[in-house]
């Protein structure tokens, strides 16, 4: 959700909001669809800057702008009682402890529903608005995320589960010896500690992670539990479903610790034909304007100087995320698309799309399951609310019919609905039951 679709003419379709991403009554009409459908999560993505994009495509974006996910999350954890809410935070252009106390608090609010999306931010525009001239190096981006999860999660791990005594006869509120100062001093950080809040309800927030490059996937395989992973076909999705499952297996953590999610846009027809119907007009109500905006932030160069009807040119290396670079040329190249239509598609929703009826798409969502390609989806809808009641309403009932999707959730936390264990304090040792 951003905070709805990110679909380039989502806010155009017939019956859709435009005004969705600064409307909270209907927001919160969606999240409750959502746990109706026994849903996981809501997952808030979030951008550090107005989309780096010419003007002319810019103001054709409904992206532009969104609420901050934290008092979005926080208020909309009041509404709801199961449904985990997962937000993006930046390793890059934040501070653990920051992060770590953001994260802490929502997950007792929402009594451990919270999770943590661990981006590096790939976005010059974002540079400009935290004081640097120029966006940090792709990999350093990486490195420095890595020591960042080691400070949040040790901030976390500051109190141990049982320190808060709270009585009231001697007047002792909490427990010295279980109180940990971090001191951590890395070569990105330095961070003294401790976290100024009791240890999350979950132990530590979900930990979440998309991108697909080199140091992404060695990042999610030493510290994601659920990864957004791009995979635009079954093929693709097995190979990354067995690379990160097979890097966590030889670092000694269970691969089943980490569940690989997929990003898919679901659209729902009585018919085959109807739902691809559907999403031509999706489709159409982008502009060309966009289109190549967005292929150009995509590959991370400007191709619209090269002639539109023509084959896409050599794409240097580049400073932004590379795992979108290399889908997007790989799709040109396997496609032999002219840099118009890779801009159509790019412009409107490039990546994984299941498009048909709650049949067609729960066979394909079983031959991922069960052909190991994914543990799951990121469910993305064309357009809200009917793309969004048309899933909870049809697929889902077509998921449980199988037995491949719950009927009621499992837990109270979205570690528990997950399947996740509660990670153990490092520096106390305290179990709870």
């Amino acid at each position: 959700m951003r905070p709805v679709s990110i679909h380039t003419g989502a806010w155009r379709y017939p019956g859709a909001l435009p005004d969705a991403n600064f409307n909270f009554p209907a927001l919160k009409r969606f999240i409750q669809k959502l746990e109706q459908g026994k849903f996981d999560a809501f997952f808030m993505a979030d951008h550090l800057a107005v989309l780096n994009m010419p003007v002319n495509a810019l103001k054709r974006s409904h992206t532009v702008t969104s609420f901050e996910p934290f008092t979005l999350l926080s208020a909309l954890a009041s509404v709801t009682e199961h449904i985990g809410l997962v937000a993006t935070a930046s390793t890059t252009y934040d501070q653990p402890y920051h992060i770590a106390r953001r994260f802490a608090s929502l997950d007792h609010i929402s009594g451990g529903r919270a999770g943590w999306n661990i981006v590096t931010t790939a976005n010059p525009d974002a540079a400009l608005n935290f004081g640097l001239e120029e966006e940090i190096e792709h990999d350093e981006r990486y490195r420095r995320a890595r020591e960042f999860y080691d400070v949040v999660t040790g901030l976390w791990d500051s109190f141990a589960d049982d320190a808060f005594i709270r009585d009231v006869e001697t007047g002792i509120y909490f427990d010295p010896a279980k109180l940990h100062v971090l001191n951590h001093q890395g070569k990105y950080l330095s961070v003294r500690g401790p976290l100024n809040i009791a240890r999350p309800v979950q132990g530590w927030p979900v930990i979440v992670q998309a991108g697909a490059s080199e140091a992404g996937r060695q990042l999610a395989a030493e510290t994601a539990e659920a990864v957004f992973a791009p995979a635009s076909n079954l093929e693709a999705g097995k190979a990354l479903f067995a690379d990160i499952k097979g890097r966590a297996r030889a670092i000694g953590r269970d691969p089943d610790s980490i569940k690989i999610l997929p990003g898919a846009l679901v659209i729902v027809g009585e018919t085959v034909a109807e739902a691809y119907a559907k999403r031509l007009h999706l489709d159409s109500l982008v502009h060309y304007d966009s289109g190549i905006a967005s292929l150009n932030s995509a590959i991370g160069y400007d191709v619209s100087g090269f002639d539109p009807d023509g084959p896409l040119p050599e794409i240097p290396p580049n400073n932004g995320g590379h795992s979108s670079r290399e889908r997007v040329i790989a799709l040109a190249q396997r496609e032999n698309l002219t840099i118009r239509q890779l801009a159509q598609r790019i412009g409107s929703y490039g990546g994984l799309a299941f498009v048909g009826t709650p049949q067609t798409i729960a066979d394909e969502m079983e031959k991922w399951l069960f052909e190991e390609g994914s543990d799951g989806f990121n469910i993305m809808f064309p357009f809200l609310p009917e793309g969004l009641n048309d899933f909870v309403d049809k697929v889902v009932p077509e998921l449980q019919q199988r037995g491949i999707f719950r009927q009621e959730y499992e837990g109270k936390t979205l570690r528990e609905n997950l399947g996740l264990t509660r990670p153990v304090n490092r520096f106390f040792q305290t179990s709870l039951v």
